[in-house]
C-alpha cells in the first residue's frame, strides 16, 4: 500500500523515535510528541499519546532502564521484525536482504550499522517514502510484538497499537490469530538469539528524503 497520509507519516516518525534507544534528542522533543499527538485525530494516536504522556512522567534513567529491560536482555520482544517469522535460519537472511532491496527500490540506501528489519528504522523509511508496505507485510511480526509486551503490561505495547492502528483490517486477539497470518508458520521462539541490543541511533537510511 502506498499514499499513506501525512499523520500516518508523523505517526511512523514518532513511533520510530520511541523505540529507538532513549537519548537526548528523544528526551528534547518528547513534549512536542505529546503535543502534536494531542492535535492528531487517527486512531493511533491515542495510544502512542498514552505511551508518551507516561514516559514524560519518569526520570531519564527510568526510561532508559525500560527500555533496556524490554528490548535488549530478551528477544522475546524483539524490534528485529524477521526474527518473529523466519527466527535463526537460513530464510532471515534472506529476509533481510529483502528489506535491503526494498530501501533500494525507493532511493534509500541503509547504514549498516544496524540490521534492515530493525522496527525504528522501517518506521522511518515508512515515513519518509510514503508507504507501510513493508509494515503490512511482517503484520504478523509486529502484531505478536504487540501482544508480547501487552501480556507483560509494559508501556511499550502502546506504541505497537499505534503502529498496528495504522494498518488495515483489525488487529489478531491473541498469538493464534497473530501467528496464523503469516504466511511461513509460527515463530520459533527457541532460537536462542544472541540479543543485538542498541547499536546506533537513527537515522539509518540515506538517500531520498522526501
Amino acid at each position: 500500500m502506498s499514499g499513506i497520509s501525512d499523520e500516518v507519516a508523523v505517526v511512523y516518525r514518532i513511533a520510530a523515535a520511541c523505540l529507538a534507544y532513549p537519548g537526548d534528542e528523544f528526551n528534547a522533543a518528547l513534549a512536542a510528541f505529546d503535543t502534536i499527538t494531542a492535535s492528531m485525530r487517527h486512531p493511533a494516536a491515542g495510544p502512542l499519546r498514552e505511551f508518551l504522556t507516561g514516559t514524560m512522567s519518569l526520570s531519564e534513567a527510568a526510561h532508559t532502564t525500560l527500555y533496556v529491560d524490554t528490548f535488549d536482555f530478551t528477544n522475546k520482544h524483539s524490534l528485529y521484525l524477521s526474527w518473529w517469522t523466519d527466527g535463526d535460519t537460513r530464510n532471515r537472511g534472506a529476509a533481510l536482504v529483502g528489506f535491503k532491496d526494498h530501501y533500494r527500490a525507493h532511493g534509500f540506501d541503509f547504514d549498516d550499522s544496524e540490521l534492515p528489519d530493525f522496527l525504528p528504522a522501517v518506521l522511518e523509511f515508512s515515513a519518509l517514502s510514503r508507504t507501510n508496505a513493508l509494515l503490512i507485510e511482517h503484520r504478523p511480526a509486529l502484531e505478536l510484538l504487540r501482544i508480547a509486551l501487552a501480556e507483560k503490561d509494559n508501556a511499550y505495547a502502546q506504541v505497537l497499537a499505534a503502529v498496528c492502528a495504522t494498518l488495515p483490517g483489525a488487529s489478531p486477539k491473541d498469538r493464534a490469530a497473530a501467528r496464523a497470518m503469516a504466511r511461513s508458520g509460527p515463530p520459533r521462539e527457541s532460537v536462542g538469539l544472541e540479543p543485538y541490543g542498541h547499536l546506533g541511533m537513527l537515522p539509518l537510511l540515506t538517500g531520498d528524503r522526501r
